[in-house]
């Protein structure tokens, strides 16, 4: 069976995914002059993205508390664990929050345009840029701390 330890690095891939396909399909979208909101091909697919990574990112956030407090009982303490959980922590509430807005306007049908259809792409790149951030500390953790990897 797989230790439960182990399921927030399988998870946390899927809102790394969600997230930077959100933002290049959302700015591919606008710089061809598309709408990404609303119920239009690229408005489904975005809303979809959108909510999964909300979806996705909640799980992860709550299967790395468990990961850290696994390894937190072994005796590991460390500020780049503190830091990654923080950026954790607001990536989800971030994405939870940006998820919910968009399903409200694909259920709502409500089609943003000019400097405000603008703002989307914005939202979503500085999303990727702390789901970046926030991966750089979970590999420094891995990879040059070793927490919960068998030596």
């Amino acid at each position: 069976m797989l230790p439960i330890q182990h399921i927030h690095p399988i998870i946390v891939h899927f809102p790394i995914v969600f997230v930077l396909t959100l933002a290049a399909l959302d700015l591919i979208a606008i710089t061809r002059g598309s709408l990404s909101t609303g119920r239009t091909a690229y408005g489904n697919v975005s809303a979809g993205l959108a909510v999964s990574a909300a979806v996705f990112a909640l799980i992860a956030f709550q299967f790395g508390d468990i990961a850290l407090e696994f390894a937190e009982d072994r005796g590991f303490h460390s500020d780049i664990a503190e830091t990654h959980e923080m950026l954790g922590m607001v990536l989800a509430t971030v994405l939870t929050l940006w998820g919910a807005l968009r399903a409200l306007l694909w259920w709502r049908n409500i089609k943003l345009s000019g400097p405000v259809l603008a703002l989307v792409p914005v939202v979503e790149l500085a999303c990727a840029g702390i789901v970046l951030a926030t991966a750089f500390y979970g590999g420094q953790l891995i990879y040059t701390l070793g927490v919960n990897v068998a030596h």
